[in-house]
């Protein structure tokens, strides 16, 4: 079996990528489905591309579709619930009017993953990764708390963005965990059946969900399937490259790698916008390559 020791790191960075791009197809389509229909997009146009992969996947290596026990059920009912659950408290925490401060309290995403994956996965983390984890998230949160950030918001923004956090940190965790409880030698059939069942309950319950409280959203995102169409793909693709990294590292160290999506945000905005890197964002920006450098070392 070739060496898979370095393939998490290409798998998280390609997933970042995918995301970064999913995310912007996503803030177009908000503005004709709003928040809810265009979220919905990533779970109902996503789901026949995992099916495509999954069957793309048995055609080329032959190999069976695999029998989960029952504890994989409940760990992606955990994982798919969770990431819900943290879109939801990530929106409301937005909707306090502390969008910075917010973004600064759910990318503590990593120290939670951490720590949930320890006590859930038994995931062991050696000195220098916890280091990494830590000085990576503190350049994010260096990066996010800007003078001017409605700091003063009071303690609802706070709790709802930690809460958001530790829901997508629970997310991680319980997608891990259903990949690993399937026992496959077979990484990318474990990660890429584990995606199709996570989509298909996302996109079975929030269909649901929005057919009984808002039909009227479930129509616009039909009449939208063209573009949508590509967000999906978008979103099924770069779920993939999550999935394929959490069957190789622990949740903890893709989670921190994945902040280099904040790197691609700030590349984006001073190279096409032209937005001028302040003193505070040039040193999270250290922070954060310093933590993904050391974290990669210490692997």
């Amino acid at each position: 079996m070739p060496d898979t020791g370095w393939l998490w790191i290409v798998f998280t960075l390609l997933a970042a990528a995918g995301q970064t791009i999913r995310n912007a197809m996503q803030r177009e389509l908000t503005a004709t489905l709003g928040t809810a229909g265009a979220t919905h997009v990533r779970f109902l146009f996503g789901f026949p591309f995992a099916v495509l992969f999954l069957f793309g996947l048995i055609l080329i290596s032959g190999a069976p579709v695999p029998r989960p026990p029952a504890i994989f059920w409940l760990w992606v009912l955990l994982g798919m619930g969770a990431q819900i659950a943290a879109t939801a408290l990530m929106l409301m925490a937005m909707g306090e009017r502390s969008f910075v401060v917010t973004i600064a309290y759910i990318k503590t995403e990593p120290v939670q993953v951490a720590l949930f994956g320890l006590i859930f996965l038994g995931d062991r983390l050696t000195l220098g990764m916890v280091t990494a984890i830590l000085i990576a998230t503190a350049g994010v949160v260096v990066m996010s708390l800007k003078q001017g950030g409605d700091a003063n918001d009071g303690w609802r923004p706070t709790i709802l963005g930690l809460s958001s956090g530790a829901a997508f940190a629970l997310s991680a965790i319980g997608y891990r965990g259903g990949i690993l409880s399937l026992g496959l030698s077979d990484f990318v059939m474990a990660a890429t059946f584990t995606l199709t069942v996570g989509l298909l309950m996302q996109a079975v319950l929030l269909s649901g969900w929005l057919m009984l409280r808002s039909p009227e959203v479930m129509r616009a995102i039909v009449t939208a399937w063209r573009p949508s169409l590509f967000a999906g793909f978008m979103g099924a693709t770069a779920s993939q490259f999550w999935f394929l990294a959490f069957a190789l590292a622990t949740a903890a160290s893709v989670r921190t790698l994945a902040l280099v999506e904040v790197l691609f945000a700030q590349a984006i905005s001073s190279f096409v916008f032209g937005h001028r890197t302040t003193a505070r964002e040039a040193l999270g920006i250290v922070l954060i390559v310093i933590g993904v450098v050391l974290l990669i070392w210490a692997h």
